[in-house]
């Protein structure tokens, strides 16, 4: 095994006491902490030996880091760097945080779905309207999530520990996913999380096939990764196969869902509603009609914010640097041909 010291680089701002286990995994293990807004701001020498690094969007040029061999991103989606010239760098591991945002990503959607079933929407309006409604009977009645169908498009970290916290629910779970042959998980989640060998579906189907999915759902969660293949994923087709009383939570990337299929959609109520946490342009314009829609809930792109994130980051990061270490696979590969 190796003694050589690794040079590791992390531009992420992290409470000392949070990254203080990582200068503990090995003696190798040669930690800087540098956050900055460029890469311009981080001297020659330390790119130059940087060996191992962390870092959210803050990429160097590729002449910059000759001993680069592992990029760490912070966050689970790396569509913003799909483009970068140093990605494409031969013997160079790419790794996501996919796993460290699903425990609250996952509670997201599934107070979403609550909310939505259980008319929040409405009762919210009603409330300023300081009404005590003679229809409340009909008006409110919700959509049970208990018994109901969900299906998932996306069936990885996110869609995985949706599916675990829904089983109190006695619901149906139906799930999307680009390979269907592969219907278990070897990405990383915390321990007694998810669903890592696919127990909690009933059927999974290929992501070809949502609309004969959609059709029999009551409450459907969009989860799935933007790359080329899953951009415009939703349209027109999949939106109008939605049961009338059907809900749908987007907790994804914007562009996943068409936007214009959308609102007209929400518009003459083809579904019930729609609890949406991105959007394909961001921040949502305020002339977007998606925001006095009265069957929407709007959320500013904060389903993964919690303030355990850098500790699940930090925890994944020290999992991998540790895999790195013995020359064991890492936790979440980037596939620059699946596009996450």
């Amino acid at each position: 095994m190796s003694t050589q010291p690794v040079e590791v680089l992390v531009t992420v701002s992290f409470p000392e006491e949070i990254i203080e286990p990582l200068r503990h995994i090995s003696p190798r293990v040669r930690l800087t902490m540098q956050p900055v807004r460029g890469p311009e701001d981080i001297p020659n020498d330390v790119w130059n030996r940087t060996e191992v690094l962390y870092t959210d969007r803050l990429l160097p040029p590729v002449a910059a880091v000759p001993n680069l061999r592992w990029i760490q991103f912070h966050y689970a989606g790396v569509d913003h760097a799909a483009g970068n010239p140093l990605l494409s760098k031969p013997e160079l591991s790419i790794t996501t945080l996919s796993g460290a945002a699903a425990p609250q990503v996952a509670e997201y959607a599934v107070m979403m779905m609550l909310a939505l079933g259980h008319k929040m929407p409405d009762l919210h309006a009603n409330q300023y309207k300081t009404d005590w409604p003679k229809d409340r009977w009909d008006r409110f009645r919700p959509m049970e999530l208990r018994g109901s169908t969900v299906g998932i498009v996306g069936y990885g970290s996110i869609g995985r520990e949706v599916a675990r916290l829904l089983q109190p629910f006695d619901v149906k779970i139906l799930a999307a996913k680009r390979d269907v042959m592969q219907p278990q998980d070897d990405g990383y989640m915390p321990a007694g999380l998810g669903d890592p060998t696919g127990d909690f579906f009933t059927r999974l189907y290929p992501i070809t096939a949502l609309k004969s999915m959609f059709k029999l759902c009551d409450f459907v969660v969009v989860c799935v990764p933007l790359t080329p293949a899953t951009r415009n994923l939703i349209g027109e087709a999949e939106l109008a196969a939605l049961r009338p009383t059907a809900y749908l939570v987007d907790v994804s990337r914007g562009g996943i869902i068409q936007p214009q299929a959308l609102v007209t959609a929400l518009q003459d109520k083809k579904f019930g509603g729609a609890a949406l946490d991105v959007f394909a342009e961001e921040p949502l314009p305020a002339t977007s009609p998606l925001w006095k829609l009265p069957n929407v809930l709007i959320s500013p792109h904060i389903s993964g914010i919690s303030s355990q994130y850098a500790r699940r980051a930090v925890s994944l990061f020290g999992e991998n640097l540790t895999r790195y270490l013995s020359g064991t696979t890492l936790f979440n590969l980037y596939s620059p041909e699946n596009g996450y």
